[in-house]
């Protein structure tokens, strides 16, 4: 996978956050993080292409291995969103 250039603030927003939270743990929440952006990534794709029929249907790789900002803006969206009594984001 592959990040966008324009990904990166937001991911650097989300694991700044993510370290004012209890249980951060560095390598894990930013493998977590990435994972969970992949996630994202792989639904966007499959909402632009199967299900709303952007270029008839048809990606290429980039669009499979491209992880966007949106992708990370979910996890920060998450976090900001969250009761703060209750945010644990193990």
């Amino acid at each position: 996978h592959r990040r966008t250039y324009e990904a990166y603030p937001v991911f650097k927003s989300y694991i700044e956050e993510r370290m004012k939270l209890p249980y951060f743990s560095n390598a894990r929440t930013v493998r977590n993080a990435m994972d969970r952006a992949r996630m994202n990534s792989a639904i966007r794709t499959f909402e632009k292409f199967a299900i709303n029929g952007e270029n008839g249907g048809v990606c290429s790789v980039d669009d499979l291995k491209c992880i966007a900002p949106e992708d990370f803006q979910v996890l920060l969206d998450d976090i900001l969103s969250a009761d703060s009594d209750k945010r644990i984001f193990a």
